[in-house]
């Protein structure tokens, strides 16, 4: 069974500052202790020199151990919690997910 790639790409509102920003890491960093079938996850800030960026300043990416606990971790509640608190900061956030062998 593949493994799914979930990756999230974050553009922080204005005013956010960076003590915000370290609360949403502490958030995402602690999913994978909560959320059965999340198997890794990596967060970094912007590091590119192409200048392709639009503004995104911040992503991660979680691996999960199939489609299926993607599909459980969507709708979680300790998710769904982090989304609620992570959202109003952002101005605009992109997912994308692939399966990986």
């Amino acid at each position: 069974m593949p493994k799914l790639k979930h990756i999230a790409l974050f553009k922080f509102k204005a005013d956010c500052s960076a003590e915000d920003i370290a609360r949403v890491w502490r958030i995402i960093e602690d999913l994978p202790k909560q959320i059965p079938g999340f198997l890794d996850l990596t967060w970094g800030t912007d590091a590119s020199v192409e200048g392709l960026s639009d503004g995104f300043s911040h992503s991660f990416v979680a691996i999960f151990e199939s489609v299926e606990a993607r599909d459980l971790y969507l709708p979680h509640p300790v998710h769904q919690a982090a989304v609620a608190i992570i959202m109003p900061m952002l101005e605009r956030v992109i997912v994308i997910d692939h399966e990986i062998a």
